[in-house]
């Protein structure tokens, strides 16, 4: 049986507003800060001020739809764990920046070890580094806060009708309704799988002195039946849609979705947004921003 996210039924704004319309804002938004490239500037927007711009519009989704960080509390966990630690790779490394600012005219502000091979690149920040940190945090949280919107406040039932009022076929379209509910159903056979092995005395932490390598050993009889669970899982629905017929002719679908006035502001914001991107690459902006009190 397929699980889907922690759909929130509500009645607000957001809640409001055609699948589509949101979809393709995100869609908009994401392209505007993280794919257009520039004259020099590197791929995308790292212009901590512009990005604040996207950053307040992606947060002030999230208010409109009345999400709680209890509520979202797990997913921003992980989102900032993995944004500080591979933002504090690259500025230790100064890895990942090619193209963004020139590399041989930083402006070094703190470099306790010199001299001593790779070390003398690990341990070394700049103005450009600490300011490439900044931006690339505030990109990787606004591309979490686009997206988080839509698996709590889109009713699971018109992801399919919604992926193919798109323009995808229906075999892609059903295809991107059962992505969107992998990880939960994952995530179901994951608790299943570790309650049963619990109740046959297994446990994870055993023992005082368990350290973080035997723990990650310990996982090794979940992954073997999650594996196979999620193998079977997939293998049964194909055997459904089979008997079912499905790909042998156009596919009907029970909802029908249709643009109002909101969704065509929304659908216009995002439009502008990029329209608004390309101009400022083309004109040589968006690049990396290094505040004049750290070039001092």
């Amino acid at each position: 049986m397929l699980v889907n996210w922690a759909y929130i039924k509500r009645d607000t704004l957001i809640h409001r507003l055609d699948p589509r319309s949101r979809i393709i804002f995100m869609l908009c938004a994401l392209l505007a800060v993280g794919f257009i490239p520039g004259r020099g500037t590197g791929i995308g927007i790292w212009d901590a001020r512009i990005i604040l711009v996207f950053l307040a519009l992606s947060f002030l989704q999230i208010f409109l739809a009345r999400l709680t960080w209890r509520q979202t509390r797990r997913f921003w966990i992980v989102i900032t764990v993995v944004a500080v630690v591979l933002s504090l790779v690259t500025l230790f490394t100064g890895r990942g920046a090619a193209g963004t600012y020139d590399v041989t005219a930083e402006h070094i502000l703190w470099s306790p070890v010199t001299g001593i091979g790779w070390l003398d690149v690990a341990l070394r920040i700049s103005a450009e580094r600490l300011s490439y940190l900044i931006a690339q945090i505030m990109r990787v949280m606004t591309f979490a806060a686009l997206s988080v919107t839509i698996p709590y406040t889109i009713d699971p039932a018109l992801y399919g009708i919604s992926f193919r009022r798109l323009g995808l076929g229906d075999k892609l379209a059903y295809a991107m309704d059962l992505a969107f509910r992998f990880i939960p159903s994952l995530g179901r056979d994951f608790q299943t799988t570790m309650d049963a092995q619990r109740a046959r005395g297994f446990e994870l932490d055993a023992g005082e002195g368990t350290n973080i390598i035997q723990r990650v050993r310990n996982f090794a009889p979940l992954l073997i039946p999650l594996t196979v669970g999620a193998l079977m899982g997939a293998e049964e629905i194909t055997d459904a849609m089979d008997l079912r017929a499905f790909g042998v002719g156009p596919r009907t679908w029970l909802p029908q979705l249709k643009y109002h006035a909101g969704d065509w502001a929304v659908i216009g914001l995002g439009v502008l947004l990029v329209a608004t991107t390309i101009v400022l690459k083309r004109a040589g902006y968006g690049g990396l921003w290094v505040p004049a009190f750290l070039l001092n």
